[in-house]
């Protein structure tokens, strides 16, 4: 596939800008998604609305990636935003007009909410949050439970402490059609029988051998949906152990699901996130190829692939997000807001792991003084 320049947006006229508040028809106050009821529901008078939104029976256009790499997409498909940029981690979060300060809910950094408008890609479809925060908060104060070494007092305050985020968090999705071929070896292991000698006398011993022989083919695969994360503000570790994600439940993207939750904003560019929905593919590829070479082992020694039909998607995913300070350090636990695994930074209690020394040291001891007395 030729280079292509970073993909940059052309100055063009200003977008609208995306408004995620809905008031209430009875009473104007701000409506807000919830999970449970799957609908818009005021909390200030008990109103309920349905997502206008909800769309599953549609399909979900993909993009064309080389559309995107020329700057020809059409207008429709961008928007523009309010966002602020934290201090600490660089997350781009979209905040409400009305809030002048606030912590940032990735790392719990203070931070002063900015007008910063960002131009992007908007998104094509949404997996809705499907848990509530109750059951979120429930799952990860479960998560911490189950780590012995964790200090009681982070446990205490996590169950105590402040209210967990919901944040849509960004995604590239990347659709490809390809075609390989390769050149290579395939190795069919065989058996000699030899003699050696050991402790004075003479042994026959089997040794694997190899046989190598010439290969070369064609293999094809379409990948569809490889995910790639476009955020930078999570370990990316976290975030890939929150797979899987049911992406055939998407739905087509509307304003309405993001009511009452954050969204933000990509940082990982269209063309970055490719390179590296393309190292999945080689790898798979890869895989492919020494399948079809065979044998025992392979070896491959070049494989040419043509890549078309590249489609992409801009989607957004659900995460109940926490982030607490405790004793000068920031931890940060994430919650998928399908299916409630839960991904976090584990932390120690010095105390806990001393004791348990301790403990393991004076098990030691009475283990050898049973044994010294039975010999």
């Amino acid at each position: 596939m030729p280079d292509t320049p970073p993909f940059e947006m052309p100055p063009a006229p200003p977008a609208p800008i995306e408004e995620h508040r809905f008031p209430c028809d009875r009473c104007g106050s701000d409506l807000r998604f919830d999970p449970a009821e799957y609908k818009l529901v005021c909390d200030h008078c008990g109103n309920t609305e349905r997502i206008s939104g909800k769309r599953s029976y549609q399909t979900i256009e993909e993009l064309d990636f080389r559309a995107a790499m020329a700057h020809a997409l059409p207008p429709t498909e961008m928007e523009q935003t309010r966002v602020t940029t934290c201090p600490n981690c660089a997350a781009q979060v979209e905040f409400d007009e009305d809030k002048h300060a606030t912590e940032c809910p990735f790392c719990a950094t203070p931070v002063v909410v900015d007008t910063g408008l960002n131009r992007h890609i908007k998104p094509r479809g949404v997996l809705p949050f499907a848990l509530t925060e109750n059951v979120a908060k429930d799952a990860m104060t479960n998560w911490l439970g189950n780590l012995w070494f964790a200090p009681n007092g982070l446990k205490e305050y996590a169950r105590k402490g402040r209210r967990m985020q919901g944040i849509y968090v960004p995604y590239w999705t990347y659709d490809a059609d390809t075609k390989s071929s390769y050149t290579g070896e395939r190795g069919t292991v065989y058996y000699v029988t030899v003699t050696v000698m050991r402790d004075g006398k003479r042994e026959q011993r089997q040794v694997p051998k190899v046989r190598w022989r010439s290969a070369s083919g064609r293999v094809a695969r379409f990948f569809d949906d490889v995910l790639v994360l476009a955020s930078k503000s999570l370990p990316k570790k976290f975030t890939d152990a929150l797979a899987p994600w049911d992406l055939s439940a998407l739905e087509p993207y509307a304003p309405e699901y993001l009511a009452g939750f954050r969204a933000e904003a990509y940082s990982i560019t269209l063309e970055d996130g490719y390179a590296e929905a393309r190292q999945y593919m080689d790898a798979m590829i890869e895989r492919d190829v020494r399948f079809d070479i065979g044998g025992d082992r392979q070896r491959i020694h070049n494989v040419q692939t043509q890549v078309s039909d590249v489609t992409f998607k801009h989607i957004l995913l659900p995460v109940w997000l926490a982030a607490y300070k405790y004793r000068g350090k920031t931890y940060r636990f994430v919650v998928n807001g399908r299916t409630g695994n839960v991904q976090g930074e584990r932390p120690y209690s010095a105390i806990k792991i001393t004791f348990a020394v301790i403990l393991g040291l004076l098990a030691a001891g009475v283990v050898g003084y049973y044994m010294a007395l039975q010999q």
